[in-house]
């Protein structure tokens, strides 16, 4: 009789439960692509909400009475939103969110103006078992209920972690030490659930917080020698060349590479990189890759400065700002040279004005020194190319020379609007607006580099001048896969979409000798390729990328989701491939598999060792001979007399760099 009671007073839980775990199953479904294999992974995409739902609607359970439903529903809002929030960011990044995440949101105002594209009417439905108990409610089709005992409460909270336990390994099963080796947090939704990962991840991010604080300077030794064993000594035909020469850095938001060289309706997308590629004077890298991580163009900033990998979670900029770092403008101000950024968003974006001062970067030009007033030349994250660039070359005239500089454009941005009175440039018609919209943005934003360089040289700056233009990241994620195999002309599968993630990377005016360079690379590489050039050593310095210009490289690229790229095979969600063919490797093929796990243990390694120089700050025990280390107090940005008055916040409205 106790037992049919106690099931009776479950009833309306197990509703709630059978409700949310079958909605939290459909978005999988609808939303995610998880690349399901089997039948066992099937299975666990299908049960693994059931744990989470069990536990968490189970502490709704400690009420009584009307207190019990009213706690139904505020659980079942938390945890929707968590879902539906993973289903929004995933739409853009093909990811989902972690806690450094929801940190630097927080920081950056939120998704904002480019959030409203990736909601539609329909997600509504997505809430559709929150409005089913609520009128269970209002109707009064439950009775409030007395509070249970404890070990009745107790009995079902271990039920769900009986239940987690059991969902745990079967994942293991099929993909062991899933919790220790994964790269991937497509496996971990996949095996676990998005609340289960949740967990996860706050764990996570608690254990690297603790890692800081236990480290000390042995640790230091082990990514010490691993860096010596994998220097790649400096080409003697390109070292110095560029000697003495003002730096100035480029990033083309969202550019991929396969738009150089593109035609649209006869037209040229950006003949003025094109017109690079056979320039004498410009050296471009038509096998390089982006390697950002949730940080994007923080990300990129993050790897050509330092020679580290982004994080698997978060974005550097945002938890590890106040680390120790050996940065490029840090190690050539010992040199002489003045250095600084110039972006047309708020400093506070991707907490750039403390992440610069562990950087050492002399100045930092934001919003407050251009003109914000005319919304014309505006878009919701900052300032277009055109005036952005017209604005900047005053403040770049007046730095003492040499110097060491980066430009952040933002015209070519998701979801490439806001352009049309801007150009002439026609849209593609897949009819996928990001992908139509993004070869015109890609065609402004071409112009007005052209235009920029034009004006170094009418300013007398250009002579004296190594100029590196690089792609950030991608533009166009998996979700418009459908849409880039009508562009490209064949399907965009696994493979096709890792090599979609070159980048361009030209250097212009290096003294070196011009052409096309055919070697595998990254932005890891950027650094000590650039250094190089400028006749700066670096083999004391913790780098784990290499002259792109050696003879001694290795070319391995990898990626933080797990996948990694060399010159003959990729390696892409586990499934190795030919470069030569496209097409995976046969089981029989020992030596081609054999390079594929190589390359892949590699760069796993790398990944590692740079992870623990991050999360331990361990460059605060690591001197290079002839380096003077930061010293954060320093550097301070303040504009004394700011152009824009606006309220800061107001160009904080989307975080999708």
């Amino acid at each position: 009789m106790r037992s049919e009671m106690r099931a009776g007073k479950l009833t309306f839980f197990f509703t709630v439960v059978i409700l949310f775990w079958l909605k939290t199953y459909a978005v999988y479904l609808a939303e995610f692509n998880l690349g399901i294999q089997n039948i066992m992974q099937q299975f666990l995409l299908f049960f693994n909400p059931l744990s989470s739902a069990l536990f968490f609607f189970a502490l709704a359970l400690f009420w009584k009475g009307r207190g019990r439903y009213i706690a139904f529903v505020v659980i079942n809002i938390l945890m929707s939103f968590v879902l539906y929030a993973n289903v929004v960011y995933y739409r853009f990044f093909n990811d989902f969110i972690t806690v450094p995440v929801i940190l630097q949101a927080k920081t950056n105002n939120g998704l904002g103006g480019s959030a409203v594209e990736l909601i539609n009417p329909i997600d509504l439905l997505y809430f559709l078992d929150l409005f089913i108990i609520i009128g269970l409610m209002v109707l009064k089709k439950v009775k409030p209920q007395e509070k249970l005992r404890f070990r009745a409460v107790f009995a079902v909270m271990t039920s769900a972690v009986l239940v987690f336990l059991l969902n745990l390994g079967l994942a293991n099963i099929d993909r062991p030490e899933l919790l220790t080796r994964s790269f991937d947090r497509n496996y971990l939704v996949k095996y676990l659930g998005t609340h289960n990962f949740t967990i996860y991840d706050v764990v996570q991010n608690s254990k690297t917080q603790a890692k800081r604080a236990m480290a000390d300077s042995n640790e230091v030794s082990e990514v010490e020698n691993f860096v010596k064993a994998n220097q790649a000594a400096p080409n003697p035909d390109a070292f110095g060349k560029a000697e003495g020469k003002n730096v100035i850095y480029i990033s083309m938001e969202s550019l991929q590479s396969f738009m150089i060289g593109r035609e649209l309706n006869g037209q040229e997308v950006t003949p003025f990189l094109n017109s690079l590629v056979e320039n004498k004077d410009a050296m471009y890298f038509d096998n390089f890759f982006h390697q950002t991580g949730q940080g994007k163009t923080s990300d990129s900033e993050f790897i050509i400065e330092n020679s580290l990998y982004p994080l698997p979670q978060g974005a550097v900029f945002m938890t590890h700002a106040n680390n120790t770092y050996q940065s490029a403008p840090a190690i050539l101000k010992d040199k002489g040279y003045t250095s600084a950024v110039f972006h047309g968003n708020y400093k506070t974006f991707w907490n750039r004005s403390e992440m610069y001062r562990s950087m050492g970067y002399d100045e930092f030009f934001d919003a407050t020194y251009y003109d914000m007033s005319n919304p014309e030349e505006q878009l919701p994250y900052g300032l277009k190319d055109k005036p952005f660039f017209e604005d900047s070359m005053p403040m770049l005239e007046s730095l003492k020379q040499p110097f060491y500089t980066k430009f952040l454009t933002l015209s070519n941005h998701f979801p490439f609007d806001r352009h049309e009175e801007d150009t002439d440039f026609p849209t593609a018609e897949t009819g996928n607006g990001v992908v139509d919209r993004y070869f015109q943005t890609s065609h402004y934003m071409d112009q007005q580099l052209e235009a920029f360089v034009n004006d170094l040289k009418e300013k007398g700056l250009y002579d004296n001048t190594m100029i590196v233009l690089y792609g950030d990241h991608y533009g166009i994620s998996d979700n418009h896969n459908k849409a880039m195999s009508e562009i490209l002309g064949k399907e965009v599968n696994d493979y096709e979409s890792a090599q979609l993630q070159r980048v361009p990377l030209f250097i212009l005016n290096s003294g070196a000798e011009g052409g096309v360079n055919h070697t595998y690379g990254g932005q890891i590489d950027l650094r000590p390729t650039v250094m190089h050039l400028l006749g700066q050593e670096t083999k004391d310095y913790l780098s784990f990328g290499q002259d792109l210009l050696s003879e001694e490289r290795k070319q391995i690229v990898p990626f933080r989701n797990g996948d990694v790229i060399s010159d003959k095979y990729s390696n892409i969600k586990g499934v190795c491939y030919d470069n030569e063919t496209g097409k995976p490797v046969e089981e029989g093929n020992e030596e081609a598999n054999k390079a594929c796990e190589d390359i892949s243990k590699d760069a796993q390694k790398r990944l590692e060792l740079s992870d623990k120089v991050v999360y331990e700050d361990l460059l605060r025990f690591h001197k290079p001979e002839g380096y003077t280390p930061i010293d954060r107090k320093d550097y301070q940005y303040v504009n004394p007399n700011p152009k824009s008055t606006d309220n800061p916040e107001a160009k904080h409205e989307e975080n999708h760099e």
